[in-house]
């Protein structure tokens, strides 16, 4: 398994080399967004062999920004997919008809 942690700090030192910005966080998630947004494209587009790359280029941000405020990438994720892994959804139709899963609020869950 990737250890996420040790990405982070690869990324960053990959920015401090290349001199690349690390500190103005507003920067990097609108560069993100531009990554995402360029993968959305070419997906569109049925480049589909490209959309990887892009992902990659976004998570190069993301493992940055992490990386940047102090954050534990590898660590939230795990705790994010348990929280999802135990929340409740009801399944409905959006107007075109396609199913559409809308999360359901509980008092654990809120």
């Amino acid at each position: 398994m990737v250890d996420l942690k040790e990405l982070q700090k690869e990324v960053m030192r990959n920015k401090l080399e290349h001199g690349f910005n690390t500190t103005d966080v507003a920067v990097e998630f609108c560069r993100a967004y531009e990554e995402l947004s360029e993968a959305f494209s070419k997906y569109n587009h049925g480049k589909k062999g490209d959309v990887a790359e892009e992902f990659a280029d976004v998570m190069i941000f993301i493992l940055g920004m992490c990386e940047t405020m102090g954050f534990d990438l590898e660590k939230e994720l795990v705790r994010k997919i348990e929280i999802n892994k135990n929340r409740k959804y009801k399944k409905e139709k959006s107007p075109d008809g396609k199913d559409v899963f809308i999360r359901i609020r509980t008092p654990e869950d809120p």
